[in-house]
């Protein structure tokens, strides 16, 4: 892929053709979203205006059509890029893309045109079991359609920023390929919260439990995911072990939820303990 990228950054045109026709595309948004997020990172905000806004418009269609996703992702790419391109810090735009998508969800961005009224007479009619649990929720007084609705953005939220990192770690990984070869490499290995990010994470999560925010709380999470994910990259580079081990752990990672647990558990330790750096020292 990084022949592609090579081609897509000749110049503007090429670049805002490309993310364009992979916005169109089905399910190829995320091509899009790594093509905005490689120019910006590149050449910043304002030159790469027009490969935005090429993006923008046929995600913005799918948006009419009811899809939300691709324009979500790409706009959220676009944003952590500008930050991680200003500041060099990747936790810095991991907490953006955060609060950015956890305001997206409780602006109901990704709930369904229609609302959640006819999924939820679709999913009674459909089955018996989980007509019986929205009956028994309604008859304890909770509201299921509110529910419906803070599930299925929620979720939905959750998705496009995992997506959104991912695209931006394949921009990021193309500059690198082009202009810093294995620099994408050094610098997710080094990923790590600082002490006043991890506590900001922290306040986010309470702040959103305290307040009734529970976007907050859903997606201030992932940061610290992507930092432990870092760690275990950084860990199995810098112990010089087979790439399988990462196969291994990201089949963990995607099937059980006590790897998601360790994993956080493992960054947080490592935001006070800082485990790469004492690997380092000691081999040194």
């Amino acid at each position: 892929m990084l022949t592609i990228a090579r081609w897509l950054m000749r110049g503007t045109p090429y670049a805002a053709g490309g993310a364009a026709i992979a916005a169109i595309v089905p399910w190829l948004f995320w091509f899009s979203a790594a093509v905005a997020a490689l120019v910006t990172l590149r050449r910043g905000l304002v030159p790469t205006l027009p490969v935005i806004v090429a993006a923008a418009l046929p995600a913005g269609w799918w948006w009419v059509q009811g899809d939300a996703i691709p324009l979500a992702s790409i706009l959220l790419v676009t944003l952590m890029a500008v930050v991680l391109r200003e500041r060099m810090r990747w936790s810095e735009a991991l907490i953006v893309g955060a609060l950015a998508g956890a305001v997206m969800i409780q602006l109901g961005v990704f709930v369904p045109p229609g609302g959640t009224g006819p999924l939820l007479e679709q999913l009674r009619q459909g089955s018996s079991e989980i007509d019986r649990l929205l009956t028994e929720l309604t008859r304890q007084g909770y509201d299921a359609q509110e529910l419906a609705t803070l599930l299925i953005g929620g979720v939905t939220g959750l998705v496009v920023l995992v997506a959104a990192v991912a695209c931006l770690a394949l921009g990021r990984s193309w500059q690198a390929g082009l202009y810093n070869p294995g620099g994408f490499r050094q610098e997710f290995h080094a990923l790590r919260l600082s002490g006043r990010e991890f506590f900001l994470l922290v306040a986010l999560i309470a702040v959103g439990m305290v307040l009734g925010i529970p976007a907050l709380s859903m997606l201030a999470w992932i940061p610290l995911l992507v930092a432990g994910i870092a760690l275990v990259h950084g860990f199995i580079g810098a112990k010089g072990m087979n790439g399988l081990w990462l196969i291994a752990f990201y089949l963990l990672l995607i099937t059980t939820w006590p790897t998601i647990l360790i994993v956080l558990l493992a960054a947080c330790i490592d935001v006070f303990v800082d485990f790469r750096g004492r690997l380092a020292s000691r081999s040194d």
